[in-house]
Formats: C-alpha cells, structure tokens, sequence
C-alpha cells in the first residue's frame, strides 16, 4: 500500500467542498463511462438503483466521507465492513478494482476539467489505491471465512405466502448436502436473469429462520412499484416465476448486521414492513439455543393483511414467557383484532413503549426503511440509549445518518 504524503492529504481533503457541491455527477458520470467500457459489470450493480439515482448518489457520499476523513480512516471502520460483506456477497473480485478506478479517476476529469490540477488528481490516484487495498484485505479475510465462493445453485424445497406481500422460499443445495450455517441477521444474494434488462442481476434477501442444516429460508417481499418508482424485477421474478423444484443461485451467508449470541443482556428487536426478516431469524435462533434472554419484539406495518408472521409471532409469545411483543398498525382494518393481531393504533411510538423497551444493558436491533430507523435512532437517544447499544441493517444502498 502506498501511504499519502502529507501534501495529498491536503490535497484531497481540499475537495471535500468540491464533493459537497458535484458528487453525485461525478458518480452519475462514472457508472456511464464504466458501464459503456465494461458492460458484463451491468450484471453486478443493481440497474433500478442506477435509474433511480439512489447508488449514485450512496456512492457521493461515500466518495465525499472518504475525502473527509483521509487522515482518520479509522472512523470509517464500520462503513468499510459494511460495504466489504456487501462486495463478497456480490462476488467482486481483486482486479476489478483498478476498472472501478480508472473510470472515477475519469469521472472527476470529466465534471471537474481544468478544475483539478494534476498534482491532486494524482492525490487522489494514490488515495483510491490506498482505499482499494482497504477493502481488497477486509475482503480476502471474509472470502476465506465463507461458506462457498459466489453464486451455488439451491432448489426451492417450498414456497410459503406470509403476507399479501412477503413470500418464503425454502432453499436447500441442489447436490443435497446440508444447508451451511449462519449469523442470526445476516443475508444471502439471489441473482436472476432480467429479460426486460438483458442483465443478471443479484438482490440481497436476508435469512430469516435459525440456522438448521436442512435450508435456508429467505422471505421476498413483492415491491409493486409506485408513482415514483418502478416494480421490483427480482422480486416479482421470484413471486411470479420461481416455484418449488426451481434451481436458484445464491451467494454464502454475508453480513455484519449479526445478533451477538455470547451476552445474556437483553434483546430488543424493531422492524418495519419487511424489516421483520432478519428479527425472525434472530428470534428463532434464541430460542432455538434455548436462550433465557428477555426478548422485546416491537413491530410496525400498514395492517394485518401486509403482517408476515403474525401467528409465528403470537405462538412464540404465549410458549415463552422471556418473550413479549408490541405490534403497529398505521392504517387498521375491519378485521384487524386489537391485543390479537395488534396492540397500537399508529406508527411505531417508543414512548407509548418505553417500559418495554428501555432496559438497563438492552440491546436493540433495527431493521426497515431508512426513514423509519432513522426516526428510532433517534427516539431511543432521546430516550437515554447509548449509541453503541443500538444496531441497524439497511436493504438497497441507503444509508442511515
């Protein structure tokens, strides 16, 4: 690894404001020149969030926190852990990095022009080689860890509808040996072939029932599409397309976002929509260790007909008496039974809980849309929780500030 001179750490730190102001048009500009110079990577990065503008613009401020923090890349320890789980999940290799670097480098010439001399674009050719060995190394250490090396074909041992939205697939290895373990919390990629983009494309889906050795369960929920935005393609190929007796390929288990199973503190696990995945599998996995721990498991959704795994929920409940429960529903129905299906009116409320959920040494894990964890963070530092006791996991390329 080449170290930076002191020079080119001013140098590079002298463009943060740059990146403040043109970010995310160096990114947009770099994803076009890549893709039109290497287009088998099209089949790596997600295309709906290249068109919707939400990788471009994660990249931005990724970009922009590297620069910022050039001379304290210790702070970034969490985000490079994050992102390293997230490229082994994808298979990227070693030497696609110099690509990834000669195209930003690019980039940057491209939006900026006689704007960055050639003393700081050569900062930053030193800063990128620097920041490509970082993950390179992180990324060696977890590829030697994993289960298997990229993409292994599983079939669909069964098909399980959980919710108007969210379906299970059971998937066990197609030359029948046993499912590998896993951390409570951590996911998998599934890639498929689009037709309407002539591309694979992978989606991370998390694991969402206790390691078992018979399969690997995943629960996909159906996005239908908006006003603002387009139909899930992986999605609705599973929902629609992938039936039992179907070969799928699957990256190993992946992940940092992981229960901590060696404590005896308690457990707080908070979801949002879909966000409930990855607390079935850590709540699954106590219980199947047999775990004591006191388990407060709060919950938010529209209604009953969009909550997976209510009844799970509900038997789990009333079998341990470690376990408890406090489910949202924003938008109730008819149907809908209070202190059965539901025990709020509304979105999710910590205040309304507070008693539940604010205990000594807890640890709380959050998962579910970016807005929505945000917004817990935030009330459980309100309401006096340390930082380092709370946990999130984000789906796509969000990030959680």
């Amino acid at each position: 690894m080449t170290a930076l001179t002191a020079d080119q750490i001013a140098r590079v730190k002298a463009t943060v404001p740059v990146l403040a102001v043109h970010g995310t048009t160096i990114t947009k500009r770099f994803y076009k020149r890549m893709f039109a110079h290497h287009p088998e990577l099209k089949n790596v990065f997600n295309q709906t969030h290249q068109k919707s503008g939400n990788q471009p613009e994660t990249l931005a401020k990724a970009v922009y926190a590297y620069a910022a923090n050039i001379d304290n890349l210790g702070a970034l320890g969490p985000t490079v852990s994050r992102i390293a789980h997230k490229h082994v999940s994808l298979n990227i290799r070693p030497e696609q990095y110099p690509i990834v670097g000669r195209h930003l480098l690019g980039a940057i010439v491209d939006v900026l022009g006689d704007a960055v001399d050639q003393e700081t674009l050569g900062a930053w050719e030193v800063a990128y080689g620097q920041l490509a060995d970082i993950f390179i190394g992180t990324e060696a250490k977890l590829y030697k860890g994993a289960a298997w090396s990229g993409f292994r074909p599983f079939k669909v041992a069964r098909k399980e509808v959980e919710s108007d939205e969210i379906t299970s697939f059971y998937l066990s290895p197609a030359d029948g040996s046993p499912a590998c373990g896993f951390e409570p919390g951590q996911y998998l990629s599934v890639k498929r072939f689009v037709d309407e983009l002539g591309v694979d494309q992978p989606r991370h889906y998390s694991l969402s029932d206790a390691p078992n050795g018979k399969w690997l369960r995943i629960s996909v929920k159906r996005e239908a599409g908006r006003e603002d935005t387009a139909p899930g393609h992986v999605s609705n190929l599973l929902h629609d397309g992938v039936e039992v007796g179907a070969v799928v390929h699957v990256s190993a288990p992946s992940g940092d976002f992981t229960l901590d199973r060696k404590t005896t503190t308690p457990v707080v696990l908070m979801s949002g929509g879909v966000g409930v995945t990855p607390m079935t599998s850590m709540l699954s996995t106590l219980l199947a260790d047999q775990s004591e721990r006191s388990v407060t498991f709060v919950h938010a959704c529209r209604n009953g007909r969009v909550h997976a795994f209510r009844q799970w929920l509900n038997d789990t409940v009333a079998a341990h008496p470690n376990v408890t429960r406090a489910v949202f529903y924003e938008a109730i129905e008819a149907c809908d039974r209070a202190g059965i299906d539901y025990d709020f009116e509304g979105r999710l409320d910590l205040t309304k809980i507070a008693d539940k959920v604010i205990v000594p040494d807890a640890d709380y894990y959050i998962c579910g849309p970016v807005p929505f964890m945000r917004a817990q963070c935030e009330a459980l530092a309100s309401l006096g929780v340390d930082s380092a006791r709370i946990h999130t996991e984000v789906f796509g390329s969000g990030v959680v500030e």
